[in-house]
């Protein structure tokens, strides 16, 4: 049997930059090589893209950025090329590939800009497409779009940064006003891994909160504080989607934020859930709902509160969540039967099935 082409991209333009490269050795190391032919191309923070053929164990730490067999390449829009473009010092090449993984975070990863190059580019590629991952990225979107669903979550409100910036007191009355009562959650709509969010438990902190947010993204999303079990779901699939068992966190900190969950040994996780077998068949089954809505595909981790007195309430829908060693996307898929290469295999398979091809 022919080896497929698969090209593997990691790192980009983001403030999960790092995460991204950790998830992507994780991936990278998962693929069967007897069955593709894998071509590693990592993005740096200042957006170069470079094709890397060194070892796997440079990509995590980003000392693979100083190896001298680099080149650049990128993926040609045309579909008459099919591939990748590589530039040598002395020749062009074209890469032709079969499938993308693209194992991005953030912004120009998981928020449709990239997934419209692939498109453009006609290639079948891993995850959600345009519109899923671009609603699902923006987190006011993905709040009213739930909201319109009927799906519950918790009362939110949102503004633009340059609104506080030219009314800031009309804004901070507008959130008392809408949300009633502190302690609250400030988030940048496109921001993942908790970064820049805050929790303010008074006005002073809410201003702060604010200004951290705004470092991040110019649309703020303000929610009520939730007072329950954070638990989360692993989605897989394109039409008929499956759910994972669902898992539980206890964060080390006061809320499961980037450091709690990259970098926090403390932090646990639960698989399956300590909730009631009641509660997570209504996980599942709101986790799966709010996927196919959405219009996801691939994969997504669908994060919820659940409250001591039954509520399920959505918090966010990540459409290419983490593959670090602590990550809860792998390690449910793995409670429910997909374990690393398994797992990868699904994935790329659910990418030629969503364009009708077969793997």
């Amino acid at each position: 049997m022919q080896k497929k082409s698969i090209a593997v991209i990691f790192g980009g333009k983001s403030s999960e930059h790092e995460v991204s490269r950790v998830s992507a050795s994780y991936v990278i190391n998962t693929i069967p090589r007897d069955r593709y032919e894998v071509y590693t191309v990592g993005i740096t923070k200042e957006g170069r893209w470079l094709l890397y053929s060194g070892e796997v164990s440079a990509i995590a730490d980003g000392s693979w950025e100083k190896d001298e067999n680099n080149r650049t390449a990128f993926i040609a829009p045309a579909p008459s090329v099919g591939g990748m473009v590589v530039i040598y010092p002395d020749k062009t090449e074209i890469v032709k590939l079969d499938v993308i993984f693209p194992v991005l975070h953030g912004k120009n990863g998981e928020d449709g800009t990239i997934q419209g190059l692939f498109e453009m580019s006609g290639i079948p590629y891993v995850g959600c497409g345009v519109l899923a991952s671009a609603a699902c990225m923006d987190k006011a979107v993905t709040n009213i779009l739930l909201e319109k669903f009927g799906i519950e979550q918790a009362d939110f409100t949102w503004f633009y940064s340059h609104e506080y910036a030219k009314s800031p007191e009309k804004i901070i009355e507008k959130v008392e006003s809408e949300l009633g009562s502190y302690p609250v959650f400030v988030k940048p709509a496109n921001a993942g891994s908790s970064v820049g969010v805050s929790k303010a438990h008074d006005r002073n902190e809410l201003i702060k909160a604010i200004e951290t947010a705004a470092a991040e993204d110019s649309k703020i999303v303000v929610e009520e504080s939730i007072t329950g079990y954070e638990v989360e779901c692993a989605v897989l699939g394109n039409e008929e989607p499956t759910a994972s068992v669902p898992g539980q966190i206890a964060p080390a900190s006061e809320f499961y934020d980037y450091d709690a969950k990259y970098n926090n040994a403390a932090s646990k996780l639960y698989i399956p859930a300590r909730i009631s077998d009641e509660l997570k068949e209504k996980v599942k089954q709101t986790a799966v709902k709010a996927y196919t809505l959405i219009g996801c595909s691939g994969l997504s981790r669908v994060d919820f509160f659940v409250t001591d007195d039954g509520r399920v309430l959505l918090n966010e829908i990540n459409t290419l969540p983490g593959f670090t060693s602590i990550s809860m996307y792998p390690k449910l898929m793995a409670e429910s039967g997909y374990n690393g290469e398994a797992l990868t295999e699904a994935l790329i398979k659910s990418a030629f099935e969503r364009v009708g091809k077969n793997v």
